[in-house]
This record gives structure tokens, C-alpha cells and sequence, in this order.
């Protein structure tokens, strides 16, 4: 009889292991990328935009107060006769002194000086005789007038903010999409409008929450949600895969805060 029949083969023990060691291997490789990766991309925006900075405000510093040119003067040795500045110690040379963050710290003490001054009756009347000038450029104005105008709006300081988040039917009945709730309707916003009791709504976009869409809906529309706006914007960035922690809802809601839905 022959010895060497053929039939079902059975992975080796062999084998099993070391399949086991590489899905091991690749578990631990995703694991330590999805902990990596945040913290490394975190890190590089921050190292690049500070350069950013650096580059846009350090050119109107005279070379003689530059960072690194102070630097080398306090701590640096001049070079003697017959030396030259590589026979310096190491970290006098130009790549050491590269100060990465101080046109940075410039620039926020600038501002603050700016906003300090902006605030006095000298500063407004500087700001006020500015814009005077500027009004009697055509095509200066409009640039001033639209960037002033989404700076007041992203940098404002009041108390004016989303309210709460919410969910609207969007874009038909049935479909429900998350928004947030600005102010009521008011003005002749309201006056044209068949509904009296009307709320602001704005209707982000995913993955960009920056653009989305301005609705008014009626109040009794609207269902309020426990989630914080943060937290809404989390899920909305993420296309709906970061979900925030369950919050136990809240009991005896009724009015503005729109009909109640059972747990599913």
C-alpha cells in the first residue's frame, strides 16, 4: 500500500502561530497609529503654522533685533582674528538659533497692544478717521468692507453663540438632519412669515461645518437635543462616526423643546 496518500491538509500548528503572530503584529501596528497619528498631526500643524507666523511677521523686524541676531550677540563670541564663524562653539551656528515661536509671541503682543489701544478714544478715533480714508477707495472698500465683516463675525466677542443643537426634517419629511439653533426670527424675517413662533436654524454641512445652509423653522418643528453643540459638531465633522457618550435624557420637556421620541 502507498504510504503517501493525499487528502485534506490541516494547517500545522506551524502555521497557526505564526498567522497568530502577524494579525498580533498588525493589531498592535493599527492600535499604535490610531494613538500616533492625532498626536503626531497635532504637533506638525502646530510646528507649520507657527513657522507661517514667523515668516509673516519676523521680516518687518530690523535685522539688527532680530531673535536669533540678539541671541548671537549675548551669548555668542565674536570670531577673533584669523577665525571664522564656523570655529564658534556648535550652537552659535545659524541652525541652532532658528527660534521657531517668537514671531508668534510678537504677534500676539502686538495684537493685544493693538486691542488695548483700539479700546481708548484715541485708538477709536485713529480707527474711525482709517476707515473714513478707506471709504473713498472704490475697490479697497469692498475688500475692507467683506473681510471686516467676517472678522467681526468670527472673532466677535459677545455673548451671541449657537444656542442648542437640534434635529429639523431635512431636505423632506422624514429624513432628519442635525442643526443648530441660533435665535428666534424676529424683524421682518418674522412679520413675513404665516408662523408666529419661529426659530433660526443652521443647517451645517459634513465634513465642513463652517457652510451649510440658513433655515427658519417653525418652533414646534424643531426637537431639541441633549448633546452639546460641541458634541454635535464632533458627529456632524465625522460624517456620524464619533458618537458622544450616552447622557440620560432629560424628563419633563415639553413646549420649545419639541415632541419627544421613544428610545429605540
Amino acid at each position: 500500500m502507498e504510504t503517501g496518500q493525499t487528502g485534506d491538509h490541516h494547517p500545522t500548528p506551524h502555521g497557526t502561530r505564526r498567522k497568530g503572530l502577524i494579525a498580533r503584529f498588525r493589531a498592535n501596528f493599527l492600535t499604535g497609529l490610531v494613538v500616533i497619528a492625532p498626536v503626531g498631526l497635532t504637533f506638525w500643524l502646530i510646528w507649520k503654522v507657527t513657522g507661517w507666523i514667523d515668516s509673516w511677521v519676523l521680516p518687518f523686524i530690523p535685522q539688527r533685533y532680530q531673535p536669533a541676531t540678539l541671541v548671537r550677540d549675548l551669548f555668542c563670541d565674536a570670531p577673533l582674528a584669523g577665525q571664522t564663524p564656523a570655529d564658534l562653539p556648535y550652537w552659535c551656528g545659524d541652525g541652532v538659533l532658528d527660534l521657531r515661536g517668537i514671531g508668534v509671541v510678537i504677534f500676539l503682543v502686538f495684537t493685544v497692544v493693538v486691542g488695548w489701544i483700539a479700546k481708548g478714544i484715541l485708538g477709536r478715533s485713529l480707527i474711525a478717521w482709517g476707515e473714513s480714508m478707506v471709504d473713498r477707495m472704490p475697490i479697497v472698500r469692498s475688500i475692507y468692507s467683506g473681510v471686516k465683516q467676517v472678522a467681526e463675525t468670527v472673532f466677535n466677542q459677545s455673548e451671541a453663540k449657537f444656542d442648542k443643537a437640534c434635529m429639523i426634517e431635512y431636505p423632506r419629511p422624514g429624513i432628519w438632519a442635525i442643526g443648530f439653533v441660533s435665535t428666534s426670527a424676529k424683524g421682518e424675517i418674522l412679520m413675513r412669515l404665516p408662523e408666529d413662533d419661529v426659530l433660526t436654524v443652521f443647517l451645517p454641512t459634513t465634513p465642513n461645518p463652517t457652510s451649510g445652509f440658513l433655515l427658519y423653522v417653525p418652533r414646534r418643528d424643531v426637537i431639541y437635543l441633549d448633546m452639546s453643540v460641541e458634541d454635535a459638531a464632533k458627529l456632524i465633522i465625522s460624517a456620524g462616526l464619533v458618537y458622544p457618550a450616552p447622557k440620560p435624557p432629560r424628563t419633563g420637556l415639553s413646549g420649545p423643546t419639541g415632541p419627544s421620541r421613544p428610545e429605540a
